[in-house]
């Protein structure tokens, strides 16, 4: 099967495209075969329709968090939020969630899914620094156009499956907290280039929990280094991740390695622990 990685961005041009890592698995080794980079959300949309079987990893929330939605009075049911999510400006999407932090107090201003704090991940309210909400905003409407199957959220073609992914959950697995990209020039330094050299070193060599060993040829593996970005290593990273949940899929995981227990309101971020204990 098709296996993909997807670094997105919810305002893409030729200078800061949406960057696919395509690719497929063989026992543990990832083969990424290449890369194809977007640079419109119609070119986007267009990829997500075309007749091909594919199993991606998309580095965008999937969910709100479910504090948010019943605060502001929105549908619980998912399709129904996010249709009705999709239907508000961008302008309105960041006045309505301005005034929900306005009204929290200091130090817990942003509502936060499950999956968040397992996952390590910034809020899918976010609308700046990462602007995470706007990345849903945008991209979820051609998902769910496209028709593709979301487990645990909605039924769709199961030929084309997508999931939530997070690069920087399978990155801090071999740096920690390193900072490895930039899209500031002037913050594009040598030592964020040999963090990257120590992420693409270890992802080659599986040194991760999932257990998966990411090919590279010559070519692709200099990408990697060089691009500043960090937009293909992180959609290499996504890659990897896709692998995982097909081989989930293939050891007979319904929801491609998904927990049963989430919340089919917020979603789950791929490859995120679920909590122990009570």
């Amino acid at each position: 099967m098709l296996l993909l990685g997807v670094d997105f961005t919810s305002s893409p041009s030729r200078r800061k495209p949406i960057v696919l890592a395509l690719g497929e698995r063989r026992g543990a080794l990832v083969r990424l075969s290449e890369f194809v980079r977007i640079d419109s959300l119609e070119g986007f949309s267009h990829w997500l329709q075309q007749e091909r079987n594919w199993l991606g990893a998309f580095d965008l929330p999937f969910g709100l968090p479910r504090a948010l939605v019943q605060a502001l009075g929105w549908p619980l049911q998912w399709r129904a939020c996010i249709e009705h999510y999709a239907g508000q400006s961008r302008a309105e999407v960041r006045a309505s969630f301005a005034a929900y932090c306005a009204a929290r107090p200091v130090g817990h201003k942003f509502a936060h899914r499950a999956t968040d704090g397992p996952a390590g991940s910034s809020p899918s309210m976010k609308w700046v620094n990462p602007p995470v909400a706007l990345m849903l905003h945008a991209a979820m409407p051609l998902l769910l156009q496209a028709g593709v199957h979301l487990p645990g959220l909605c039924a769709g073609d199961a030929r084309r499956v997508a999931l939530e992914a997070y690069p920087g959950l399978l990155v801090r697995e071999l740096v920690g907290r390193a900072s490895y990209k930039s899209d500031e020039r002037a913050r594009q330094t040598p030592e964020r280039a040999a963090v990257r050299a120590r992420i693409v070193q270890a992802l080659q060599q599986g040194r991760t929990r999932l257990g998966l060993r990411l090919r590279l040829l010559p070519a692709q593996q200099a990408l990697l280094l060089q691009d500043a970005s960090g937009d293909h290593l992180d959609a290499a990273a996504c890659l990897v991740q896709a692998a995982w949940a097909e081989r989930a899929r293939a050891q007979g995981s319904a929801l491609y390695g998904l927990p049963p227990q989430l919340d089919p309101l917020e979603g789950w971020i791929l490859t995120a622990p679920w909590p122990s204990g009570p």
